[in-house]
């Protein structure tokens, strides 16, 4: 017969896990208290006017840089890879600069709900307007893959482009804060930025492309040894995503490398939009995944060596090694 636990003995009754509750109510407030910190740093920006927003970003940006150790050191290290012949200094100042660009990232995300398509037809300009309109509208059986990665302002890119009447399909992993990631999924809606999330797999970029659509796949990342292939990045074997590769070997949509390059220390940006990219064929799939993954990580590199201060140095890019390589960080 079994006795209710109520009324067992309390030696003998089943013991709560009062800590794991305890935790749980600790992970939930400071999820909270994130993102209500968030939203207020967002709302301050929001109300000052875009230019001392931009000022006080880059503050935020600088304090950033002094207080956060960890990936100043990261970002250091990836430096030291990627441009052993410089200068400590100049390299010093290439990853403040890095710091700089999320401050200002940050002032003009605040202000994005509220610019008009005016101001950001202004504020987003297009290097060559004429083949960025060839590259994106031609008649086509499928999508275009879009290459690009987390350089400049990455989020007001798709956003001006989704304003320009060119919303933008958007492979996204979840942030670990669900409330923020919510926010943020709300913000890139304003623009028409149709979110695939990177769980769903291959079935919901194929679906993208079938629509004819815009798709984003960022390739600036570190991947697991399951997704990625090593190719060069910098003279480096670097762990990097092959779901652009295989996509477009899968579905021969053309690759449109874009990349958005700010101006100063100004709101003002000029999108580079690079010549089409079609993939290579060898006959042999594994080589064809690997050769052309190492194409577009090329294309990228190239962006990053010319605007270095644009990219985000503080990513442990090079974490993945090959079999028998130490650990780098």
């Amino acid at each position: 017969m079994m006795v209710p636990a109520e009324r067992m003995p309390a030696a003998l009754a089943p013991r709560r896990r009062p800590r794991l509750a305890s935790r749980r109510r600790r992970g939930r407030l400071q999820t909270r208290l994130e993102y209500l910190a968030l939203r207020a740093v967002m709302g301050l920006l929001g109300a000052l006017p875009l230019s001392l927003a931009l000022r006080l970003g880059e503050l935020g940006g600088l304090l950033a840089y002094v207080l956060d150790v960890p990936h100043r050191r990261v970002g250091m290290a990836n430096l030291g890879f990627a441009f052993p012949e410089r200068p400590v200094p100049v390299r010093r100042r290439i990853l403040r600069g890095s710091f700089l660009n999320l401050g200002r990232m940050a002032a003009e995300l605040a202000h994005l709900p509220r610019l008009s398509d005016e101001r950001l037809r202004d504020m987003v300009r297009f290097a060559d307007e004429g083949w960025w309109q060839e590259a994106v509208g031609w008649e086509r059986s499928t999508g275009v893959l879009v290459l690009s990665g987390h350089f400049g302002n990455w989020e007001l890119l798709a956003f001006a482009h989704g304003k320009r009447g060119y919303p933008v399909h958007m492979v996204h992993r979840a942030i670990a804060n669900p409330l923020v990631d919510r926010w943020l999924a709300e913000l890139r809606r304003r623009a028409g930025t149709r979110m695939i999330r990177k769980s769903a797999g291959a079935g919901g970029v194929l679906h993208a492309l079938h629509e004819r659509g815009l798709l984003v796949l960022p390739i600036d990342q570190n991947s697991t040894r399951g997704l990625g292939v090593f190719v060069d990045f910098f003279g480096l074997p670097a762990s990097t995503n092959s779901g652009m590769a295989r996509i477009a070997l899968r579905s021969d949509a053309p690759i449109v490398p874009a990349f958005i390059v700010r101006e100063g220390r100004s709101a003002r940006h000029r999108v580079h939009v690079l010549p089409i990219l079609q993939v290579e064929r060898t006959g042999d799939p594994v080589e064809d995944v690997r050769r052309n993954t190492q194409r577009f990580t090329s294309v990228f590199e190239e962006m990053v060596r010319r605007h270095p201060e644009q990219w985000l140095w503080m990513h442990k890019r090079w974490k993945t090694r090959p079999p028998g390589e130490p650990r780098l960080y």
